[in-house]
């Protein structure tokens, strides 16, 4: 499974914070379930071709929600990416010197 004395990775190793993580997969989930929904509703439009007043803005909701979702998740997911390479890369020049 692991070499002697290698640590998994687990939820307690990440450098990144865990309220970060969280609201990626929120919004991550948002995303899905906002387009799945969106194609739902194009879907009965297409099919059924529904003819109340309402549907015409009805099913353009959650297509505003799909954009609205991209640019949050992918403001967020920015963040972790970034929060997780400054956690890496807390390498000093002392360090290097050290090693070698």
């Amino acid at each position: 499974m692991s070499e002697p004395g290698r640590v998994l990775p687990s939820r307690r190793t990440r450098p990144t914070s865990g309220r970060l993580d969280r609201a990626v997969r929120r919004a991550g989930r948002l995303l899905c379930w906002s387009l799945a929904s969106g194609m739902v509703t194009a879907a009965a439009d297409l099919v059924l071709d529904p003819r109340a007043a309402w549907w015409r803005s009805a099913w353009l909701v959650p297509w505003c929600f799909t954009g609205l979702s991209v640019l949050a998740w992918a403001v967020l997911r920015a963040r972790q990416k970034a929060a997780q390479r400054r956690d890496e890369g807390d390498v000093s020049p002392g360090e290097w010197e050290a090693a070698a």
